[in-house]
């Protein structure tokens, strides 16, 4: 790839390719799913699979514009995974939606009578796996659902696959905040993405 290529890739991606791989966005695990090929860039000597960091950042684009379009109370975010709760709930504080960090509850989506009870529009899920509940429940009620899906992750009832290693602390503290930031601008209550104050630390889960 030419100096110029490589210029080229870099301003055209929402932040610099350093920032995604210094963040571990681009890590995946040891096994790939059938689902997941077109996502992978390389596999690595140690045996881990290399997400493709440009279509990460693709994807970010399109679920930003996406979820732009929805009533951020029709929106719900979920994460039972450790390391995306605090993300989650730092996205749905700055996008104003409902969100479940941590133990989903059965019934959230379905059953009226739940303390809880939500009827969203559209789920945003940390991972297919770890949120197989909400997903399922999604699935039932036929809203559209956006994942971010590592190598080997299954994602068949996925609609809008975003491609990322959703294990890491940072990894997903930097998903989480350019999504938010990118949901901001595309609702225009950004002007422009350099007013996004806060950083991929504030995002962070905490050690």
């Amino acid at each position: 790839m030419s100096d110029e290529d490589s210029v080229k890739i870099e301003t055209e991606l929402l932040v610099s390719e350093d920032t995604y791989l210094t963040s571990g966005v681009h890590i995946g695990t040891q096994q790939k799913s059938a689902d997941m090929k077109d996502f992978i860039y390389k596999v690595r000597q140690d045996g881990l699979y290399v997400l493709n960091v440009q279509k990460t950042d693709e994807r970010i684009r399109v679920a930003a514009a996406m979820l732009a379009r929805y009533d951020p109370k029709r929106i719900l975010v979920v994460s039972a995974r450790q390391y995306g709760q605090r993300p989650a709930r730092e996205f749905s504080k700055a996008i104003g939606t409902p969100a479940f960090a941590g133990r989903f509850v059965p019934g959230t989506l379905t059953n009226p009578v739940n303390p809880g009870f939500v009827e969203p529009e559209i789920l945003l899920v940390t991972d297919p796996a770890a949120d197989k509940q909400a997903l399922n429940e999604a699935l039932n009620l036929g809203i559209p659902i956006i994942a971010m899906c590592d190598a080997n992750n299954e994602t068949r009832n996925v609609d809008l696959i975003i491609p990322t290693n959703n294990k890491g602390r940072r990894a997903l503290a930097c998903v989480y905040w350019l999504l938010t930031r990118e949901v901001l601008v595309a609702r225009g209550d950004l002007k422009d993405p350099a007013d996004f104050k806060m950083e991929i630390e504030d995002f962070e889960a905490k050690l």
